[in-house]
């Protein structure tokens, strides 16, 4: 154990006892106390007696007494520690603080449900699609670091920067949406933030007031739910079909009520995968315009779209007055590159910044800087090809193993894009035993009622395949499937 720079002993000299016998007693009182835990360092001679201001022979010959006592053991070459052989010693504290827990009052949040990591070791995680960091461009973007270090001036990126984010990094961006996106916009119309989770957190702060009403989609994302629900919002759930979320439901709804914002994923609808149609984004657009509430468009995986169309954002169209767009490169890149970024009318992104700065200063000015490099050179561009086509394989994958292995037991539409498949089961799940069973075999898979605001889970399941590779896929829905029918046979 390393030994403390300073000393934790305050010592006190009175006339009396000798000096060797006070320090003595300060020492051995602190391992009683528990302040000292067996094997512990002290602190050498020469800084213990320069702290308490004695002669150096004077805490040597403390050390000493301590060591033939017992209390203390000198390791050759090593220093004096406390000794190993002294039983566990619990803290003693005065009367008035022996209350172990707190009792001062606190706001109490509830658990997210993570669903991207293994609960336990070596399980096949079926997430909620997450993509794959084996495929991240890490050899690229350890070489953009460097670059960065090793440049000149590169101490202005080390100080405080914009609370917007990096402005090369903000430009890339700008460029991104305007040429794959048709969103306009300029670097102050964008925030970067430390992934899209924070966004979505920013924007509810921003937007809500207690008692607003904000319209989800059912099933939807529960995080954003959650962060909703805790900025004070009512929530309405309006349900989605094929062709995304129900405006005819949500118009009838705006006539009774007044709402303040719609949140949607309308590229790929989290969880059920669908593309809002032209119709149903025209129409949303319309109300968000004639009933005054904005649109919260998350466009978490924009980059993966299989398909020969590729959908333009909600906030692309001149009818976008209205729409607060949110987007990440944490699915494009890896998970734990925590980069998003949001855009929206300019008054509500400057008091969206002046909150950011009070929780976050600004971002991580080097990667970012450093993913804009990237995205300059065409890096990012051609890793977002690649991993898109190795998704795609992965998709078939998924499709080929349900087929085989569940047959007619399960429906499912083959997603136009995205890292997950929205899947149907023919008979009623009790996702709480096949959840269970599933575990005892390795396998993990996000619990079904999360999606819903009821908690109600119905017949469907959500699983991630872009971060299972072609051996992990096949193991995975085997097992999977013969859980399933020996739990139905039951």
């Amino acid at each position: 154990m390393l030994r403390p720079w300073k000393t934790i002993f305050k010592m006190s000299f009175k006339p009396g006892d000798t000096l060797v016998e006070q320090i003595t007693d300060g020492i051995r009182n602190e391992i009683i106390k528990g302040r000292l835990e067996r094997g512990a360092a002290l602190p050498g001679s020469r800084i213990l007696a320069a702290d308490i201001g004695v002669n150096r022979k004077t805490v040597v010959f403390a050390y000493e007494a301590l060591i033939a006592e017992g209390w203390l053991e000198s390791k050759h070459k090593s220093g004096t520690f406390v000794s190993e052989n002294l039983p566990v010693i619990k803290r003693s504290v005065t009367p008035l603080f022996r209350q172990k827990t707190s009792n001062f009052a606190f706001n109490h949040y509830d658990p997210f449900c993570l669903t991207d990591r293994p609960l336990e070791a070596n399980l096949i995680v079926f997430n909620e699609g997450a993509p794959d960091a084996r495929l991240a461009p890490l050899k690229e973007l350890s070489a953009a670091y460097k670059r960065v270090f090793h440049r000149h001036g590169k101490w202005r990126l080390l100080g405080y920067g914009s609370e917007r984010g990096d402005v090369k990094l903000r430009e890339e961006v700008a460029i991104m949406l305007s040429r794959d996106r048709g969103v306009h916009a300029n670097v102050n119309d964008i925030c970067i933030t430390r992934g899209s989770q924070m966004a979505i957190y920013l924007a509810a702060r921003v937007l809500v007031q207690p008692g607003d009403k904000v319209v989800v989609e059912n099933p939807g994302y529960y995080a954003a739910r959650k962060l909703f629900l805790e900025a004070g919002a009512q929530l309405r759930a309006i349900d989605v079909d094929s062709d995304g979320i129900d405006v005819d439901a949500l118009e009838a709804l705006c006539r009774k009520t007044k709402i303040k914002a719609v949140y949607v994923t309308p590229h790929h609808q989290f969880p059920t995968t669908v593309s809002m149609k032209a119709g149903r984004r025209i129409r949303l657009l319309e109300l968000s315009l004639k009933y005054s509430f904005a649109i919260i468009e998350d466009d978490y995986d924009h980059e993966f779209h299989f398909g020969a169309g590729n959908n333009l954002a909600l906030a692309s169209s001149e009818m976008a007055a209205n729409v607060i767009y949110i987007s990440s490169l944490s699915k494009l890149i890896a998970p734990a590159i925590r980069v998003g970024y949001i855009k929206g009318p300019a008054a509500f992104m400057q008091s969206l910044v002046n909150l950011r700065v009070q929780i976050d200063r600004q971002g991580d000015a080097i990667l970012e800087h450093a993913i804009a490099e990237l995205m300059e050179d065409g890096t990012i561009g051609r890793h977002a090809r690649k991993a898109s086509a190795v998704y795609k394989e992965r998709r078939d994958v998924m499709e080929s193993c349900l087929k085989e292995h569940f047959g007619e037991s399960v429906r499912f539409r083959s997603p136009e894009g995205g890292l997950a498949c929205w899947i149907q089961f023919q008979k009623r799940v009790n996702f709480t035993k096949y959840i269970a069973q599933l575990k005892q075999k390795g396998i993990q898979i996000v619990p079904p009622g999360s999606f819903y605001l009821d908690q109600h889970p119905g017949d469907f399941m959500r699983l991630g395949y872009g971060s299972l590779n072609e051996q992990e896929l096949a193991g995975g829905i085997k097992i999977m499937s013969s859980v399933y029918h020996g739990y139905k046979t039951k």
